[in-house]
C-alpha cells in the first residue's frame, strides 16, 4: 500500500498588478510513500519538531501529542530570510533535516506550480481540480510501477471547496470507458493536517522549499511585493538539487516526459527545469 499526501501553498487570488500583496505562485504537491515507511517517518518528524522547537508544545505534552502543534512552512521560509543569522541558520537547519526525513523514507514528489500572470484572471476551482487530477495521474503511474495500490489524503479545506475536487476525480474513476485510477482505491480523503505527519511534511515541501524555489526562479524581475524575497536564492541553492532527485518522473508511451513538478509560468514562460538549474 502506498499513500499520497497532498497540500498546497499560495492562494487562488489573481495578480492585478506587480506590486499587489497577492502571492504570485500557487503550488500543489503530492508526497508519496510506502506504508512500511509511515511509522518511521512519523517518529522522525515528531523528534525533529521537539528538537528544533522545544517550546512549541506545553511542557507536559506526551510524545504522541507533539503531532498536534504545527510548524507552518510559510513561517519557516520567512525565518530563512530573517535579518538575524541565528534565525536563518535555525530555519535552514530545520528544512535540511526535513528533506533528510523524506530522503530516508524514499519518498517521491510530484505536483503543479502555477505562476500567475499580471492582470490575468485565475479560475481557482479549475486550477485546483486540474492539479489534483494531475497528481492522481502521476500517483497512478507510481503505483503501476510498483504493482501496488494506494490512497490519497488531502489537507481539508471548506466543504464547498472540497466537493468539486472530489467530484473531478469521481468523473475519471467511474466513467463508462473505464477507471482511469484503478490502482487508487477511492476518491481523495480530506483530513486535518494537525493529525498527519505526512500532511505536515507536504506543507513543508510546498511552503518552505518549493515556494522559495519557484518564486526565485520565475517571479524575480516581474513581481515586487512582500512575497518575493532575496533570501529565496539561498534556499534554492541549498535544496533544489535534493528536491530534483526526489521527484517521480516517468515517460509515457508517446515519449512525453511526465511527473515531478510541472510548471505553468504566465510571467516569463520559463520551463519547469529552470527550478533545478
Amino acid at each position: 500500500m502506498k499513500i499520497c499526501y497532498v497540500d498546497e501553498a499560495g492562494c487562488t487570488g489573481a495578480m492585478v498588478s506587480a506590486t499587489c500583496p497577492i502571492q504570485p505562485a500557487l503550488i500543489l504537491s503530492g508526497l508519496m510513500i510506502d506504508y512500511s515507511e509511515l511509522h518511521r517517518m512519523t517518529e522522525a518528524w515528531l523528534n525533529l519538531k521537539q528538537t528544533f522547537h522545544p517550546n512549541l508544545a506545553p511542557a507536559n505534552t506526551t510524545h504522541m501529542g507533539w503531532i498536534l502543534p504545527e510548524i507552518k512552512g510559510s513561517e519557516v521560509r520567512k525565518n530563512a530570510c530573517d535579518s538575524s543569522r541565528n534565525v536563518r541558520r535555525h530555519a535552514v537547519g530545520f528544512v535540511d533535516k526535513t528533506v533528510k526525513i523524506l530522503e530516508d523514507a524514499d519518498a517521491k514528489l510530484v505536483g503543479r506550480v502555477w505562476i500567475k500572470g499580471i492582470g490575468k484572471p485565475l479560475n481557482g476551482t479549475s486550477v485546483y481540480t486540474f492539479s489534483i487530477q494531475s497528481i492522481y495521474t502521476d500517483f497512478q503511474n507510481y503505483l503501476t510501477k510498483h504493482n501496488d495500490i494506494g490512497v490519497v489524503i488531502l489537507d481539508g479545506r471548506l466543504k464547498h471547496l472540497n466537493t468539486p475536487v472530489a467530484h473531478s476525480v469521481f468523473t475519471q474513476k467511474f466513467k463508462g470507458t473505464g477507471d482511469a485510477f484503478d490502482r487508487i482505491v477511492e476518491l481523495p480523503a480530506f483530513s486535518h493536517s494537525d493529525n498527519h505527519a505526512g500532511l505536515q511534511l507536504a506543507d513543508m515541501v510546498c511552503s518552505a522549499v518549493m515556494t522559495p524555489i519557484a518564486v526565485n526562479t520565475f517571479c524575480d524581475g516581474h513581481v515586487t511585493n512582500v512575497h518575493v524575497r532575496p533570501g529565496y536564492a539561498a534556499l534554492k541553492r541549498d535544496f533544489a538539487g535534493r528536491i530534483r532527485k526526489l521527484q517521480h518522473r516517468y515517460t509515457e508511451a508517446s515519449g512525453r516526459g511526465r511527473g515531478g513538478f510541472v510548471v505553468s509560468d504566465e510571467l516569463g514562460k520559463k520551463a519547469g527545469g529552470d527550478m533545478f538549474r
